[in-house]
Protein backbone atom coordinates (compact mmCIF):
# COMPACT_ATOMS: atom_id res chain seq x y z
CA UNK A 1 0.00 0.00 0.00
CA UNK A 2 1.40 3.29 -1.06
CA UNK A 3 0.68 6.35 0.73
CA UNK A 4 0.92 10.10 -1.49
CA UNK A 5 0.48 13.67 -0.20
CA UNK A 6 -1.14 16.55 -1.60
CA UNK A 7 -3.06 19.40 -1.01
CA UNK A 8 -6.87 20.71 -0.93
CA UNK A 9 -8.95 22.58 0.45
CA UNK A 10 -11.55 22.12 3.14
CA UNK A 11 -14.41 24.87 4.49
CA UNK A 12 -15.21 24.56 8.08
CA UNK A 13 -16.62 26.70 11.03
CA UNK A 14 -15.04 27.02 14.44
CA UNK A 15 -15.98 30.06 16.87
CA UNK A 16 -13.21 32.01 17.43
CA UNK A 17 -12.74 33.54 21.17
CA UNK A 18 -11.65 36.81 20.79
CA UNK A 19 -11.06 39.11 23.58
CA UNK A 20 -14.01 41.50 22.14
CA UNK A 21 -16.45 37.92 22.67
CA UNK A 22 -14.92 37.38 26.20
CA UNK A 23 -16.08 40.97 27.02
CA UNK A 24 -19.79 40.35 25.39
CA UNK A 25 -20.66 37.23 27.45
CA UNK A 26 -18.85 38.45 30.72
CA UNK A 27 -20.67 41.67 30.23
CA UNK A 28 -24.28 39.65 29.46
CA UNK A 29 -23.82 37.27 32.67
CA UNK A 30 -23.06 40.28 35.17
CA UNK A 31 -25.94 41.35 37.38
CA UNK A 32 -26.71 45.08 37.47
CA UNK A 33 -24.38 45.71 40.42
CA UNK A 34 -21.21 43.62 39.23
CA UNK A 35 -21.85 45.71 35.41
CA UNK A 36 -21.88 48.64 37.79
CA UNK A 37 -18.51 47.16 39.71
CA UNK A 38 -17.36 46.68 36.35
CA UNK A 39 -18.27 49.78 34.70
CA UNK A 40 -16.40 51.69 37.40
CA UNK A 41 -13.26 49.79 36.98
CA UNK A 42 -13.23 50.41 32.99
CA UNK A 43 -13.54 54.10 33.33
CA UNK A 44 -10.64 54.25 35.76
CA UNK A 45 -8.42 52.53 33.18
CA UNK A 46 -9.82 53.24 29.92
CA UNK A 47 -9.19 57.53 29.73
CA UNK A 48 -10.81 57.23 26.32
CA UNK A 49 -14.12 56.34 28.37
CA UNK A 50 -15.85 59.07 29.90
CA UNK A 51 -19.14 59.04 32.46
CA UNK A 52 -21.85 61.55 32.27
CA UNK A 53 -21.12 64.10 34.48
CA UNK A 54 -24.56 64.11 36.21
CA UNK A 55 -23.54 60.49 37.55
CA UNK A 56 -22.33 60.26 41.14
CA UNK A 57 -20.31 56.22 41.57
CA UNK A 58 -20.56 58.08 45.81
CA UNK A 59 -24.05 59.15 45.73
CA UNK A 60 -25.60 55.73 44.17
CA UNK A 61 -22.88 53.59 46.91
CA UNK A 62 -24.95 55.82 49.40
CA UNK A 63 -28.26 55.58 47.63
CA UNK A 64 -27.92 52.03 48.00
CA UNK A 65 -26.55 51.52 51.19
CA UNK A 66 -29.46 53.31 52.89
CA UNK A 67 -32.49 51.21 51.01
CA UNK A 68 -34.65 50.05 53.96
CA UNK A 69 -34.50 46.30 53.78
CA UNK A 70 -37.37 44.21 55.12
CA UNK A 71 -37.33 42.97 58.48
CA UNK A 72 -36.33 39.15 58.39
CA UNK A 73 -38.83 37.53 60.97
CA UNK A 74 -38.06 35.92 64.15
CA UNK A 75 -39.83 33.57 66.19
CA UNK A 76 -38.93 35.47 69.37
CA UNK A 77 -41.93 36.71 70.90
CA UNK A 78 -41.96 40.27 72.72
CA UNK A 79 -41.22 43.43 71.77
CA UNK A 80 -37.57 44.81 71.66
CA UNK A 81 -36.91 47.90 73.68
CA UNK A 82 -35.87 51.19 71.44
CA UNK A 83 -32.07 50.33 72.66
CA UNK A 84 -31.75 47.09 71.38
CA UNK A 85 -33.82 47.91 67.78
CA UNK A 86 -31.06 50.97 67.27
CA UNK A 87 -28.18 48.62 68.28
CA UNK A 88 -29.40 46.55 65.68
CA UNK A 89 -29.59 49.24 63.31
CA UNK A 90 -26.37 50.97 64.29
CA UNK A 91 -24.69 46.85 63.79
CA UNK A 92 -23.85 46.63 66.91
CA UNK A 93 -22.31 43.25 67.90
CA UNK A 94 -23.87 40.94 70.37
CA UNK A 95 -21.22 41.10 72.62
CA UNK A 96 -20.94 44.77 72.34
CA UNK A 97 -24.47 44.76 73.51
CA UNK A 98 -24.16 42.72 76.27
CA UNK A 99 -21.23 44.07 77.41
CA UNK A 100 -22.72 47.38 77.73
CA UNK A 101 -25.76 46.27 79.81
CA UNK A 102 -22.91 44.46 82.11
CA UNK A 103 -20.86 47.62 82.95
CA UNK A 104 -23.69 49.33 84.42
CA UNK A 105 -24.45 45.95 87.45
CA UNK A 106 -22.90 47.11 90.93
CA UNK A 107 -20.86 44.14 90.88
CA UNK A 108 -17.91 43.12 92.33
CA UNK A 109 -14.70 43.91 90.51
CA UNK A 110 -13.84 40.07 90.12
CA UNK A 111 -17.50 38.97 89.34
CA UNK A 112 -17.45 41.84 86.72
CA UNK A 113 -13.99 40.02 85.34
CA UNK A 114 -15.64 37.16 85.04
CA UNK A 115 -18.74 38.12 83.33
CA UNK A 116 -16.67 39.11 80.67
CA UNK A 117 -15.33 36.16 80.07
CA UNK A 118 -18.10 34.57 80.19
CA UNK A 119 -19.63 36.87 77.49
CA UNK A 120 -16.43 36.49 75.49
CA UNK A 121 -17.41 33.39 75.05
CA UNK A 122 -20.55 33.30 74.01
CA UNK A 123 -21.26 31.80 70.29
CA UNK A 124 -23.31 34.09 68.13
CA UNK A 125 -26.10 32.37 69.19
CA UNK A 126 -26.11 33.33 72.60
CA UNK A 127 -25.17 30.49 74.08
CA UNK A 128 -21.85 29.69 76.28
CA UNK A 129 -19.48 27.72 74.96
CA UNK A 130 -17.44 26.39 77.77
CA UNK A 131 -18.12 24.65 81.32
CA UNK A 132 -18.07 26.48 84.31
CA UNK A 133 -15.04 24.32 85.41
CA UNK A 134 -13.30 25.32 82.04
CA UNK A 135 -14.18 28.90 82.97
CA UNK A 136 -13.03 28.55 86.47
CA UNK A 137 -9.47 27.13 85.85
CA UNK A 138 -8.95 29.97 83.22
CA UNK A 139 -9.17 32.54 85.64
CA UNK A 140 -8.38 31.12 88.61
CA UNK A 141 -11.28 31.36 90.48
CA UNK A 142 -13.95 28.97 92.35
CA UNK A 143 -16.89 27.60 90.23
CA UNK A 144 -19.44 28.86 92.68
CA UNK A 145 -18.20 32.66 91.71
CA UNK A 146 -18.37 31.72 87.98
CA UNK A 147 -22.21 30.10 88.50
CA UNK A 148 -22.84 33.88 90.24
CA UNK A 149 -21.66 35.63 87.61
CA UNK A 150 -23.53 33.87 84.94
CA UNK A 151 -26.10 33.97 86.08
CA UNK A 152 -26.15 37.81 86.08
CA UNK A 153 -25.34 37.61 82.48
CA UNK A 154 -28.53 35.58 81.59
CA UNK A 155 -30.11 38.20 83.02
CA UNK A 156 -29.37 40.34 80.49
CA UNK A 157 -31.15 41.34 77.23
CA UNK A 158 -32.09 39.72 74.76
CA UNK A 159 -33.85 37.19 77.45
CA UNK A 160 -31.87 33.61 77.07
CA UNK A 161 -28.50 34.54 76.16
CA UNK A 162 -25.65 32.47 78.26
CA UNK A 163 -27.58 29.36 78.23
CA UNK A 164 -25.42 26.20 78.46
CA UNK A 165 -27.85 24.15 76.24
CA UNK A 166 -31.77 24.53 74.37
CA UNK A 167 -33.60 23.63 77.86
CA UNK A 168 -31.67 25.86 79.53
CA UNK A 169 -32.27 28.87 76.99
CA UNK A 170 -36.24 28.26 76.80
CA UNK A 171 -36.79 28.15 80.81
CA UNK A 172 -35.22 31.33 80.71
CA UNK A 173 -37.12 32.76 79.02
CA UNK A 174 -40.35 31.02 80.54
CA UNK A 175 -39.23 32.64 83.71
CA UNK A 176 -40.86 36.01 82.17
CA UNK A 177 -44.09 34.61 81.20
CA UNK A 178 -47.25 34.58 83.17
CA UNK A 179 -49.33 31.03 83.76
CA UNK A 180 -46.97 28.48 82.27
CA UNK A 181 -47.80 25.08 83.19
CA UNK A 182 -45.43 23.03 85.17
CA UNK A 183 -45.24 20.11 82.44
CA UNK A 184 -43.87 22.10 79.73
CA UNK A 185 -40.56 22.05 81.64
CA UNK A 186 -40.30 18.14 82.20
CA UNK A 187 -41.33 18.72 78.33
CA UNK A 188 -38.34 20.87 77.70
CA UNK A 189 -35.76 18.03 79.70
CA UNK A 190 -37.19 14.88 77.86
CA UNK A 191 -39.61 14.95 75.15
CA UNK A 192 -38.56 17.77 72.46
CA UNK A 193 -37.14 15.19 70.10
CA UNK A 194 -41.07 13.51 70.63
CA UNK A 195 -42.54 16.98 70.01
CA UNK A 196 -40.25 17.41 66.60
CA UNK A 197 -41.77 14.30 65.03
CA UNK A 198 -45.23 14.84 66.00
CA UNK A 199 -45.44 12.01 68.62
CA UNK A 200 -48.24 14.43 70.64
CA UNK A 201 -49.75 11.04 72.10
CA UNK A 202 -46.99 9.70 73.34
CA UNK A 203 -45.75 12.47 75.44
CA UNK A 204 -49.40 13.30 76.38
CA UNK A 205 -48.69 9.99 77.90
CA UNK A 206 -45.88 10.31 79.59
CA UNK A 207 -47.06 14.01 81.16
CA UNK A 208 -50.32 12.05 82.02
CA UNK A 209 -51.84 15.41 80.41
CA UNK A 210 -54.22 15.73 77.27
CA UNK A 211 -52.87 15.65 73.72
CA UNK A 212 -54.57 19.24 73.69
CA UNK A 213 -52.40 20.18 76.56
CA UNK A 214 -49.25 19.32 75.38
CA UNK A 215 -50.38 21.16 71.89
CA UNK A 216 -50.60 24.27 73.85
CA UNK A 217 -47.00 23.96 75.80
CA UNK A 218 -46.00 23.33 72.31
CA UNK A 219 -47.64 26.54 70.84
CA UNK A 220 -46.06 28.13 73.72
CA UNK A 221 -42.19 27.09 73.20
CA UNK A 222 -42.80 28.21 69.55
CA UNK A 223 -43.42 31.95 70.76
CA UNK A 224 -39.70 31.79 72.34
CA UNK A 225 -36.27 31.84 70.42
CA UNK A 226 -34.21 28.70 70.60
CA UNK A 227 -31.14 31.56 69.25
CA UNK A 228 -31.41 34.07 70.93
CA UNK A 229 -28.38 36.13 69.95
CA UNK A 230 -28.71 36.23 66.53
CA UNK A 231 -30.48 39.05 66.14
CA UNK A 232 -27.20 41.12 66.43
CA UNK A 233 -25.60 38.94 64.39
CA UNK A 234 -23.91 41.28 61.62
CA UNK A 235 -24.35 40.13 58.11
CA UNK A 236 -23.33 42.28 55.10
CA UNK A 237 -27.18 42.64 53.43
CA UNK A 238 -27.72 41.94 49.64
CA UNK A 239 -29.37 44.37 47.51
CA UNK A 240 -31.46 43.38 44.60
CA UNK A 241 -31.68 45.84 41.86
CA UNK A 242 -33.96 44.70 39.50
CA UNK A 243 -32.77 44.36 35.73
CA UNK A 244 -36.05 45.24 34.64
CA UNK A 245 -39.66 46.03 35.31
CA UNK A 246 -42.68 44.33 34.04
CA UNK A 247 -45.76 46.95 34.02
CA UNK A 248 -49.62 46.16 33.09
CA UNK A 249 -50.70 48.85 30.53
CA UNK A 250 -54.38 47.91 29.82
CA UNK A 251 -54.13 44.26 29.16
CA UNK A 252 -50.59 44.35 28.05
CA UNK A 253 -47.38 43.77 29.70
CA UNK A 254 -45.00 46.49 28.93
CA UNK A 255 -41.22 44.97 29.74
CA UNK A 256 -38.86 48.37 31.27
CA UNK A 257 -34.64 47.79 30.81
CA UNK A 258 -33.42 49.68 34.34
CA UNK A 259 -30.92 52.08 32.94
CA UNK A 260 -31.04 54.24 36.02
CA UNK A 261 -28.55 52.56 37.97
CA UNK A 262 -26.06 52.24 35.22
CA UNK A 263 -23.80 55.06 34.42
CA UNK A 264 -24.22 57.43 30.73
CA UNK A 265 -20.64 56.14 28.74
CA UNK A 266 -19.10 58.73 26.28
CA UNK A 267 -15.97 58.93 24.09
CA UNK A 268 -13.89 61.35 25.27
CA UNK A 269 -13.91 64.43 22.82
CA UNK A 270 -10.42 65.44 22.88
CA UNK A 271 -8.89 61.95 22.42
CA UNK A 272 -11.33 61.41 19.61
CA UNK A 273 -9.95 64.74 17.83
CA UNK A 274 -6.40 63.76 19.06
CA UNK A 275 -6.45 60.66 17.11
CA UNK A 276 -8.23 62.01 13.91
CA UNK A 277 -5.53 65.35 13.72
CA UNK A 278 -3.86 65.73 10.69
CA UNK A 279 -0.84 66.57 12.83
CA UNK A 280 2.16 64.77 14.07
CA UNK A 281 1.73 62.30 16.62
CA UNK A 282 3.71 59.23 18.49
CA UNK A 283 3.10 56.02 16.38
CA UNK A 284 3.04 54.73 20.02
CA UNK A 285 0.97 57.19 21.27
CA UNK A 286 -1.61 56.89 18.59
CA UNK A 287 -1.61 53.08 18.86
CA UNK A 288 -2.78 53.20 21.79
CA UNK A 289 -5.12 55.94 21.96
CA UNK A 290 -6.56 53.77 19.24
CA UNK A 291 -6.48 50.49 20.94
CA UNK A 292 -8.13 52.17 24.13
CA UNK A 293 -10.84 53.69 21.98
CA UNK A 294 -11.31 50.39 20.17
CA UNK A 295 -11.58 48.82 23.52
CA UNK A 296 -14.24 51.81 24.68
CA UNK A 297 -16.57 51.22 21.36
CA UNK A 298 -17.01 47.53 21.96
CA UNK A 299 -17.85 47.83 25.82
CA UNK A 300 -20.51 50.34 24.57
CA UNK A 301 -21.21 47.74 22.04
CA UNK A 302 -21.56 44.97 24.64
CA UNK A 303 -23.68 46.96 26.93
CA UNK A 304 -25.91 47.84 24.56
CA UNK A 305 -26.45 44.55 23.45
CA UNK A 306 -26.63 43.32 26.90
CA UNK A 307 -29.52 45.38 27.39
CA UNK A 308 -31.15 43.85 24.44
CA UNK A 309 -30.62 40.16 24.88
CA UNK A 310 -32.18 40.74 28.30
CA UNK A 311 -35.39 42.46 27.07
CA UNK A 312 -35.68 40.18 24.22
CA UNK A 313 -35.79 37.00 26.96
CA UNK A 314 -37.57 39.20 29.25
CA UNK A 315 -40.72 40.33 27.08
CA UNK A 316 -40.21 35.91 25.48
CA UNK A 317 -40.90 35.11 29.09
CA UNK A 318 -44.07 37.08 29.92
CA UNK A 319 -45.57 35.91 26.47
CA UNK A 320 -44.41 32.58 27.37
CA UNK A 321 -46.00 32.96 31.29
CA UNK A 322 -48.82 35.33 30.65
CA UNK A 323 -51.02 33.07 33.06
CA UNK A 324 -48.86 33.42 35.98
CA UNK A 325 -48.65 37.51 35.44
CA UNK A 326 -53.10 37.48 35.11
CA UNK A 327 -53.52 34.99 38.13
CA UNK A 328 -50.34 34.31 40.35
CA UNK A 329 -48.18 30.97 40.64
CA UNK A 330 -50.63 28.24 40.67
CA UNK A 331 -51.01 29.18 36.38
CA UNK A 332 -46.79 29.01 36.33
CA UNK A 333 -46.36 26.93 33.35
CA UNK A 334 -43.13 24.76 32.93
CA UNK A 335 -40.63 26.35 30.66
CA UNK A 336 -36.67 25.40 29.52
CA UNK A 337 -34.24 27.63 28.14
CA UNK A 338 -35.16 26.16 25.12
CA UNK A 339 -38.05 27.59 24.95
CA UNK A 340 -37.08 30.63 24.74
CA UNK A 341 -34.41 30.55 22.83
CA UNK A 342 -36.46 29.34 20.13
CA UNK A 343 -38.75 31.98 20.55
CA UNK A 344 -36.31 35.00 20.42
CA UNK A 345 -34.12 33.07 17.90
CA UNK A 346 -30.37 32.75 20.42
CA UNK A 347 -28.26 29.56 22.14
CA UNK A 348 -29.35 27.95 25.30
CA UNK A 349 -26.37 29.11 26.91
CA UNK A 350 -27.13 32.73 26.14
CA UNK A 351 -30.40 32.99 27.91
CA UNK A 352 -29.08 30.92 30.38
CA UNK A 353 -26.67 33.87 30.73
CA UNK A 354 -29.05 36.09 30.09
CA UNK A 355 -31.14 35.20 33.08
CA UNK A 356 -28.75 34.35 36.00
CA UNK A 357 -28.61 36.48 38.73
CA UNK A 358 -31.09 39.07 36.81
CA UNK A 359 -34.24 40.37 38.85
CA UNK A 360 -37.49 41.32 37.24
CA UNK A 361 -40.09 43.80 39.17
CA UNK A 362 -43.44 42.98 38.40
CA UNK A 363 -46.90 43.45 39.57
CA UNK A 364 -46.55 40.01 41.73
CA UNK A 365 -43.35 40.58 43.25
CA UNK A 366 -39.86 40.61 42.19
CA UNK A 367 -38.61 37.29 40.78
CA UNK A 368 -35.32 36.04 39.78
CA UNK A 369 -35.64 35.67 36.36
CA UNK A 370 -35.21 31.63 36.57
CA UNK A 371 -37.95 31.76 38.91
CA UNK A 372 -39.83 31.10 35.77
CA UNK A 373 -37.98 27.98 34.23
CA UNK A 374 -38.91 24.40 36.02
CA UNK A 375 -40.13 21.26 34.94
CA UNK A 376 -44.02 20.56 35.33
CA UNK A 377 -45.83 16.99 35.69
CA UNK A 378 -48.78 16.11 32.97
CA UNK A 379 -52.41 16.96 33.15
CA UNK A 380 -55.38 15.15 32.67
CA UNK A 381 -56.08 17.51 29.52
CA UNK A 382 -52.49 16.67 27.98
CA UNK A 383 -51.34 20.27 29.18
CA UNK A 384 -48.25 21.02 32.18
CA UNK A 385 -48.14 22.12 35.55
CA UNK A 386 -45.25 23.79 36.66
CA UNK A 387 -43.80 22.38 39.99
CA UNK A 388 -43.96 25.90 41.56
CA UNK A 389 -47.47 25.87 41.08
CA UNK A 390 -48.05 22.50 41.98
CA UNK A 391 -46.55 23.54 45.35
CA UNK A 392 -48.48 26.52 45.37
CA UNK A 393 -51.55 24.43 45.56
CA UNK A 394 -50.34 21.80 48.13
CA UNK A 395 -49.83 24.72 50.29
CA UNK A 396 -53.33 26.11 50.07
CA UNK A 397 -54.88 22.69 50.35
CA UNK A 398 -53.01 22.38 53.50
CA UNK A 399 -53.65 25.41 54.39
CA UNK A 400 -57.51 24.60 54.35
CA UNK A 401 -57.67 21.15 55.63
CA UNK A 402 -59.20 19.74 58.93
CA UNK A 403 -56.39 20.87 61.33
CA UNK A 404 -57.75 17.89 63.28
CA UNK A 405 -57.81 15.34 60.62
CA UNK A 406 -54.94 16.47 58.19
CA UNK A 407 -53.96 15.61 54.80
CA UNK A 408 -52.00 13.12 53.76
CA UNK A 409 -49.46 12.57 51.22
CA UNK A 410 -51.41 9.78 49.60
CA UNK A 411 -55.03 12.04 49.90
CA UNK A 412 -53.19 15.28 48.74
CA UNK A 413 -51.83 13.45 45.73
CA UNK A 414 -55.85 12.30 45.04
CA UNK A 415 -57.10 15.31 45.13
CA UNK A 416 -54.51 17.02 42.93
CA UNK A 417 -55.27 14.34 40.67
CA UNK A 418 -58.68 15.15 40.87
CA UNK A 419 -58.29 18.98 39.43
CA UNK A 420 -56.33 17.14 36.58
CA UNK A 421 -52.69 16.91 37.46
CA UNK A 422 -51.55 13.40 37.33
CA UNK A 423 -48.84 12.92 40.43
CA UNK A 424 -47.57 10.08 42.66
CA UNK A 425 -47.75 10.42 46.67
CA UNK A 426 -43.66 10.46 46.48
CA UNK A 427 -43.54 13.39 44.47
CA UNK A 428 -46.25 15.09 46.22
CA UNK A 429 -44.24 14.24 49.86
CA UNK A 430 -40.51 15.59 47.54
CA UNK A 431 -42.59 18.67 47.07
CA UNK A 432 -44.13 19.29 50.45
CA UNK A 433 -40.71 19.50 52.44
CA UNK A 434 -39.21 21.21 49.66
CA UNK A 435 -41.59 23.56 50.81
CA UNK A 436 -41.24 22.92 54.29
CA UNK A 437 -44.70 21.53 55.31
CA UNK A 438 -44.26 18.99 58.32
CA UNK A 439 -46.11 16.14 57.64
CA UNK A 440 -49.78 14.92 58.40
CA UNK A 441 -48.65 13.67 62.06
CA UNK A 442 -47.14 16.57 63.04
CA UNK A 443 -49.55 18.96 61.53
CA UNK A 444 -52.19 17.37 63.32
CA UNK A 445 -54.36 19.70 66.21
CA UNK A 446 -56.33 18.09 68.87
CA UNK A 447 -59.81 19.02 70.61
CA UNK A 448 -59.68 20.95 73.44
Amino acid sequence: MQMGFGLWQEQTQKLVMTPELRQAITVLQFSSLELLDYLESETQQNPVLEVEPTFDWAELAKELRNKELPHASSGYAGTATDETQEGIRQGVTLHEHLEKQFRLLPLHQEVLRIGRYLIGNLDSNGYLTLSLEECAQALSVSAERVLQALQHVQSLEPTGVGARNLAECLRLQLAEKREVPQAIYLLIDHYLEDVAQGKITRVATRLGVSPSDVQRMVDLLKTLDPKPGRMHSIETPAYIIPDVTVERVGRDYVVIVNERSMPRLTINEFYRNLLLAKGDLHKETKDYIASKLSGALWLLKSIEQRRQTIFNVTTAIVELQRSFFEEGVRRLKPMTLRHVAEKVGLHESTVSRATTGKYAQTPRGVFELKYFFGSGVQTSSGESASAESIKSEIKRLVQEENQQKPLSDQKLAELLQEKGIEIARRTVAKYREEEHIPSSSQRKRYAE
